[in-house]
């Protein structure tokens, strides 16, 4: 008998829609649990790289993504002074590899949710508080999810579960109890500002115990981050006031958009992650995806497009071989081993980029970085990254 067709998705930002659609497209029906009383992403900028809009590709929504954010590419990474501390040449291979499209968070949710909303056989549910969890076994019984919202209590089974609740997982804690997202020792204020004269490109600047950043995502919009070494919980005053002495040494178009951020755009968040991997992505008839399976740090920027690309594997390493009659349990392996050993290098990269940027101190190390930086041909780390760009969807 042909498995089983119905999933059941927890957590309805990037990771989730991606998985629905995806899942959808191979056959399956599909209900999205949001705990959030109305779907909607919170949130200001991103850039997806070359990997991350071929799912997008994949899901059919990446002409309406390129629609609506802006396409560039990285110019490289500054010291907090203006000066270059790697410049990426302007060259087809290096373009190849460094090209990104800025987005507004919230318009690429959008768009993950309204092709979530055009797809048959996806039911979308806000306001539910998932309650318990019975991961139920590949050959045997199926998954149950029950769950709390405004119109009571439910419970349903279902073929197949995907976890894709952030990092704060709830379905993580009840399966991997031992897996803990821990505070990176870094926060970050993000904002999207109206144009200044900033170019539009990419740029990092590099500075002691701190990351600031910046990318074009509108003809309009500017957005920017700034991260750095903070205590958990610490609140300003002044948020805004704050961060602009926190970047008051640092180059001129950066202090141009922290001063043309009002006070009420600007958010800040403190940075979680998952140091410790999980020893596989699939428990019973549950799959981990997104920031539940793999939340890395944001020196890499591939947070949202390691979460595209499980979306994408989701339906076609999970959703259509078993639509087709195929066993589950294969295609739960077949997930684990195509996206954990890439989604755990793209976290462990992550770490080693905030050691050598965000994270290194002051006094003779910032030096030294910044001269062996200095020494390295764009071009070099520019082809480095093809390994991680150069993703294609199963």
């Amino acid at each position: 008998m042909a498995e089983r067709r119905t999933a059941i998705v927890v957590g309805g930002g990037i990771a989730g829609f991606a998985s629905a659609v995806s899942l959808a497209r191979a056959g399956w029906a599909v209900t999205v649990l949001e705990r959030a009383a109305a779907f909607g992403e919170v949130g200001a900028g991103l850039a997806i790289t070359r990997n991350g809009m071929a799912a997008l590709d994949a899901l059919g929504v990446g002409e309406a993504v390129r629609a609506t954010g802006w396409q560039t590419v990285s110019a490289g990474i500054q010291d907090p002074a203006g000066r270059w501390l790697i410049r990426m040449p302007d060259t087809a291979r290096v373009r190849a590899t460094t090209t990104i499209w800025g987005v507004h968070r919230g318009r690429l949710h959008a768009a993950l949710w309204q092709a979530a909303e055009d797809a048959d056989g996806v039911e979308l549910v806000t306001g539910a508080e998932v309650t318990d969890l019975q991961p139920g076994h590949p050959g045997g019984a199926a998954a149950t999810v029950s769950w709390r919202g405004a119109a009571g209590t439910d419970t349903r089974q279902a073929g197949l579960v995907v976890a894709a609740d952030g990092v704060q997982s709830v379905v993580r804690e009840r399966l991997f109890p031992e897996i803990r997202a821990r505070y990176s020792g870094s926060t970050s204020w993000r904002a999207v500002v109206a144009d200044t004269d900033f170019d539009g490109r990419l740029v990092q600047v590099w500075g002691p115990g701190a990351e600031f950043g910046a990318v074009r995502i509108s003809e309009q919009e500017i957005y920017w981050y700034g991260y750095f070494q903070h205590a958990q919980g610490a609140v300003f005053e002044d948020e805004a006031a704050a961060a602009g002495r926190r970047f008051a040494g640092y180059p001129s178009w950066a202090r141009a958009l922290v001063a043309a951020t009002p006070e009420d755009r600007l958010m800040r968040h403190d940075v979680h992650h998952l140091p410790d991997a999980l020893a596989t992505y699939t428990r019973g008839r549950v799959v981990m995806v997104g920031d539940a399976a793999h939340a890395m740090l944001p020196t890499s920027g591939q947070g949202a497009s390691s979460a595209l690309e499980d979306g994408v594997c989701v339906g076609r390493l999970i959703g259509a071989p078993v639509a087709d009659g195929g066993d589950l349990a294969t295609a739960l392996a077949t997930f684990d081993q195509a996206r954990r050993p890439r989604c755990q290098q793209l976290a462990r990269l992550s770490a080693v980029a905030a050691r050598f940027g965000a994270d290194l101190e002051g006094g003779w190390r910032q030096p030294v970085r910044n001269t062996l930086l200095r020494l390295t041909p764009g071009a070099v780390l520019g082809r480095a990254g093809g390994s991680i760009v150069g993703w294609t969807a199963p």
